[in-house]
């Protein structure tokens, strides 16, 4: 089984106020891995910039999943 598994989410922030519109997506990633017996490792963040009328910006989260025996 692998010891580490590197996934990456794309966070869309709000055009209007703060805060990112899919934390829950993040958070479901995350939960995944641990019901598969993972924890966060590692957790590293880009800013993608604004994409188009109205998008926001886009965060890049790339995170590291450990195994855990």
């Amino acid at each position: 089984m692998k010891q580490y598994i590197v996934l990456q989410v794309v966070l869309k922030e709000k055009f209007f106020g703060v805060g990112s519109k899919n934390l829950t997506q993040l958070e479901n990633v995350i939960n995944q891995q641990a019901e598969k017996g993972y924890r966060l490792h590692t957790i590293s963040t880009t800013n993608g910039g604004s994409k188009g009328f109205g998008g926001g910006d886009r965060i890049q989260a790339t995170m590291v999943f450990e195994r855990i025996d």
